[in-house]
């Protein structure tokens, strides 16, 4: 039974929001200290090392209801596996938050991950808002709203626990090197004095807050004042050398610091520019030429080099794409940039990409955000020399962001997948792209800080919305010069999200987050917003890093039909049920002859296989379900939902897939109809009217029942969940939509289960079909003959070619694990075998014994050493020297004989 932890009150001493569940709001006020000594003295290791190891998945492992938050937290070091832990209110007046686990008798690091995950997670779980939204600053004045800011830095300064080392320890005004003891990291502070701008340090917040400070620099500034006297204080800093850095103040820009004794000539070069930050970086350029030349030694901080280089690269690259926009129609890159023919829009949306270096695609779903962004890294190879690009992406998406680069770029490509020294190997290797998932970044972040990325893409951008969490905050720790994100819906909830979205972008374009919500927000008294303002401002701004196209804008660019495949990873449960089924198959079709019982087996084994492709529970009706393509489903009809003029007809073979497909749709807030077999003739009518005419009728589902005879002009989408054997069938699908009469582009979807899947495989034979039918039916062709084979024959063609996998890359993890086991299996045999060995020796002795006992005629010892002579013929040696005795038996019941035998005769 577990025991209680110490428990804290959950008061913040701040003004919130009311809020009607007490529980919640202890939860959404509760601070990292509280969340420390919720867990006793050694509260913040645990908090740390809990981080460290577990990872918490808010659909999979989180539940929190009116009353309770529960966590899962996966331990492969338990017994079980997985530790449950608990928060609840405590009955008492106080009414304080309690924790408890239930495989840790005391405060344990799975505590510690689950505080660590409430901490960083609120407003995923509800519990919080952005930064500023829960207190009312937006009701302050400009000055007083500076002095909140400050005062807020100040009170961090104060409380929280620093080592600040000098430089010099002798004088006030030099270098400091400050470590966090609540999160370990360490910046550099240089003071030069108490005035704003006199201070300057290495830290996220100094580098984005505009108010010229932050805890680190008052944390020393305290320290100062209490180490130095007041002549030491008094004592001006004369800087001795001519110095260039950043100004972080407003925005971003160069400053030039004078040695005190300035050479005149020096200052006129100079001019403002050591008053007043200037922005244009060759201008700067011009100025550090001149000073060199002088043979001034100029100190430049690495901080304004990287924003120099950064600027004269992007001012190159803006000329390049520059020309490329102004006649994309007709510009040789449509053709000769990818391995593809690209569309005028697409072309555009990447130079306007590389142009900005860093930039936010927004395009409508299915106008290929992922061919322009490979064209991106395409551009900038050939513009800029870049070497590497990070993809970071769902992992559901990883596979498919594979195909996609091979069948558009000759350029190498690399999936991270295996342990994590095999992932660390997969960063570090010279492949061009290196696909990652979110996750992985967590785990792997100071992996991948150890290569120098030169473009990073975020796929569905839209997953680092919240500031608070862990994964958010970890991708923007991530440094590339380029940084695209790709995202159909960068804003789906809260103006907040589009903030942090922004942000990974460019840190400085929208200002502080309380500059940012302070600009936009409206709130009531108690902080909450109420309605959003300025937004002509904010399109202004974010106009030059996002550019958004929607289908109805570029719609006389888009081709008639376009035909995407989404390949989707399975899940090991899925996969396990068709490998066993197409070994079924397999062995059916290795007999000579194939009787009508072994065809009803070969059928049913091929439906089982591809039913598994699709979701287990078409095949037991059992929870748990295991169906990545369900998930995927899920997230492109959510995708695609978003567009109103989208109208979507989903195709699958199976009725009980239309259930589950179901559903998904009634989390959508959308209508649908449906129409399958079971659907009378005289209803169908009805159902098609309304698809067809009702605007909030959005998507309609399928069987193969109603491929045919069917007009559904209204529809852009066609969605098929699962692949029919026939290209005929599936082609008739694609006819509901794309046919005379249908005005708009149609958009078609094939989704494919990966993985060596019997889909996969199918994709191919597909194919093939439909080449020959088209040499039978096409003018153009030149096939002059077709060979006619009979029915079985032509199956089992079909069949080899469907159970022949392709050669895919090893999956380095399941590789070791598949050894493990086999070596498991090796060893489980070794026992069996011994201990088979030793049961027929029993049983033999027994056997002569009991033959002893009815004769009295002892064994002949001519004859046993005869027999001996021989059996030692057949003995073998294994590889510790014991013999092995082989026995081939004529056939499988013989073996059923001895052991029945066997029985017999331990049983007398």
């Amino acid at each position: 039974m577990a025991t209680k932890v110490k428990t804290v009150g959950g008061s913040s001493g701040k003004v919130k929001a009311k809020k009607e569940n007490v529980f919640h709001q202890r939860l959404a006020s509760l601070t990292y200290s509280q969340a420390c000594s919720m867990l006793g003295e050694n509260g913040s290791r645990l908090i740390i090392e809990g981080s460290r190891l577990f990872c918490i998945e808010r659909e999979r492992d989180v539940f929190l209801g009116g009353d309770l938050l529960r966590i899962r937290v996966e331990d492969a070091t338990l017994p079980n596996k997985v530790a449950i832990v608990s928060l609840t209110l405590q009955s008492n007046r106080q009414r304080q938050l309690r924790i408890n686990c239930d495989s840790c008798e005391v405060a344990c690091v799975h505590m510690g991950a689950a505080l660590e995950y409430l901490l960083d997670s609120r407003t995923e779980l509800g519990l919080a808002a952005p930064p500023d939204e829960t207190v009312p600053l937006e009701h302050l004045t400009r000055d007083e709203l500076m002095k909140r800011v400050v005062a807020d830095r100040q009170k961090r300064a104060q409380d929280e626990a620093m080592q600040v080392r000098s430089a010099s320890p002798d004088q006030p005004w030099t270098d400091y090197v400050v470590t966090s003891r609540t999160s370990g990291k360490t910046y550099r502070v240089s003071v030069q004095g108490f005035e704003p701008g006199q201070s300057q340090c290495t830290c996220p917040d100094f580098r984005t807050n505009q108010v010229e400070v932050c805890k680190h620099i008052l944390n020393v500034h305290a320290k100062i004042k209490k180490r130095f006297n007041a002549v030491q204080l008094n004592t001006k800093f004369k800087p001795k050398r001519l110095t260039l850095r950043l100004s972080y103040k407003d925005q971003l820009g160069l400053l030039f610091q004078l040695p005190h004794r300035a050479d005149p000539r020096v200052r006129e070069i100079v001019g403002e520019a050591c008053e007043k930050p200037i922005f244009d970086a060759q201008d700067a350029m011009t100025r550090i030429s001149a000073l060199e030349q002088m043979g001034n030694s100029l100190l430049i901080y690495p901080d304004a080099e990287a924003f120099i280089q950064r600027k004269l690269v992007q001012l190159n690259l803006q000329k390049e794409c520059q020309l490329i926009r102004s006649d994309v129609k007709n510009h040789p890159l449509v053709t000769s940039l990818l391995k593809a023919k690209l569309l005028p829009y697409q072309l555009d949306g990447i130079a306007f990409c590389v142009g900005t270096g860093r930039a936010i695609l927004a395009d409508d779903m299915g106008l290929g955000k992922t061919i322009q962004a490979i064209g991106v890294a395409e551009l900038l190879a050939r513009l800029a020399d870049i070497k590497r690009t990070l993809i970071v992406c769902p992992a559901s998406l990883k596979s498919q962001w594979r195909s996609e680069i091979q069948r558009f770029s000759d350029r190498s490509v690399q999936i991270v997948l295996g342990s994590g020294a095999q992932r660390a190997e997969q960063y570090a290797s010279n492949s061009f792209f290196t696909i990652c998932n979110y996750e992985q970044v967590v785990r792997d972040l100071s992996a991948i800080e150890t290569t120098q990325w030169d473009l990073i893409v975020l796929d569905e951008g839209q997953r680092i919305k919240n500031w608070e969490s862990k994964t958010s905050n970890t991708i923007r720790q991530l440094e590339s010069q380029f940084r695209l994100v790709l995202s159909g819906t960068p804003l789906e909830n809260r103006l907040g999200e589009l903030f942090t979205v922004v942000r990974f972008i460019d840190e400085h374009l929208l200002g502080p987050a309380y500059d940012f919500f302070h600009r936009h927000h409206v709130v009531d008294e108690n902080g909450k917003t109420i309605s959003y303002r300025r937004l002509d401002e904010l399109r202004q701004r974010l106009k030059p890093i996002l550019l958004r196209r929607t289908r109805s804008e570029v719609a006389k660019q888009l081709p008639e039909r376009t035909d995407e495949i989404i390949r989707i990873e399975p899940t090991a449960e899925q996969l396990d049920i068709s490998n066993a089924q197409l070994t079924v198959v397999a062995q059916i079709l290795g007999k000579r002859f194939i009787t009508e019982m072994d065809l009803l087996r070969l059928q049913k084994a091929l439906l089982l296989a591809r039913m598994a492709c699709d979701s287990t529970f078409l095949i037991d009706q059992q929870e748990p379900e295991y169906s990545s393509k369900l998930e995927r489903l899920h997230e492109l009809l959510e995708g695609l939902l978003e567009d109103p003029t989208r109208k979507i007809v989903v195709f699958s073979e199976w009725r009980r897939m239309l259930d589950r497909i179901e559903g998904r749709l009634e989390g959508f807030g959308v209508d649908w109809v449906r129409l399958d077999g079971a659907v009378p003739q005289k209803r169908r009518g009805e159902i098609v009217a309304k698809f067809q005419n009702d605007p909030n009728c959005r998507a309609i589902l399928m069987t193969n029942a109603g491929s045919t005879g069917l007009n559904l002009q209204a529809a852009n989408t066609v969605i098929n969940v699962d692949l029919p054997w026939n290209p005929a069938i599936l082609e008739q699908r694609i006819a509901r939509a794309y046919r005379m009469g249908q005005k708009q582009p149609v958009h078609i979807y094939k989704l494919v289960t990966t993985g060596n899947s019997i889909e996969e495989r199918m994709l191919e034979t597909l194919a093939t079909k439909q080449e020959l039918a088209n040499a039978a039916l096409e003018m153009s062709s030149d096939v002059s003959e077709v060979q006619m084979v009979s029915g079985m024959e032509d199956l089992r063609r079909r069949l080899e070619v469907i159970l022949t996998p392709k050669q895919a890359m090893i999956d380095k993890s399941q590789q070791e694990r598949v050894q493990q086991e086999t070596i498991s299996l090796v060893e489980r045999r070794e026992r069996v075998s011994q201990a088979s060995g030793q049961l027929i020796s029993a049983a033999l002795s027994l056997a002569g014994q009991l033959i002893a006992q009815t004769t009295e005629k002892p064994a002949d010892p001519i004859v046993v050493d005869a027999l001996t002579e021989k059996l030692t013929q057949c003995v073998e040696a294994d590889e510790h020297g014991r013999p092995q005795l082989k026995i081939t038996l004529p056939d499988q019941s013989s073996l059923r004989g001895l052991a029945e035998m066997l029985s017999r005769l331990m049983n007398i």
